[in-house]
């Protein structure tokens, strides 16, 4: 079993930044990519950002140039800094843990409870 809990979300407008970040524990000696999702409200959870346990990362069009992943292996933590934040982005964060660096919510095994986003404009 792997427990993440996320943290950093807030209220910011728009054009500012945030960054969240994923603590894991348990389980943790596997090397599991760590993708970032988010979920508005009315809609489905979407994919972020994923990285790999070697540092190999995929990310959504949608927040390409604004939003970088990041982990730290030696603390087990995955980061996703945020800029140029835009009302659409407001949702609630979920970080995800997954054997293999993918795209789709199904793949990934476990998730953190979530931080809320607001963006306003």
């Amino acid at each position: 079993q792997v427990q993440l809990v996320e943290s950093g979300g807030g209220l910011v407008q728009a054009g500012g930044s945030l960054r969240l970040s994923c603590a894991a524990s348990g389980r943790t000696s596997s090397r599991y990519a760590m993708g970032w999702f988010r979920q508005a409200p009315g809609k489905e959870r979407e994919f972020v950002a994923a990285i790999s346990w070697t540092g190999g990362i995929t990310s959504a069009d949608s927040v390409k140039g604004r939003f970088t992943i990041s982990r730290d292996n030696a603390k087990n933590t995955v980061s996703l800094q945020m800029n140029t934040l835009k009302p659409e982005d407001t949702a609630v964060y979920y970080c995800a843990a997954s054997l293999r660096l993918r795209r789709l919510v199904s793949e990934y095994d476990y998730w953190g409870q979530g931080t809320q986003v607001t963006v306003s404009s």
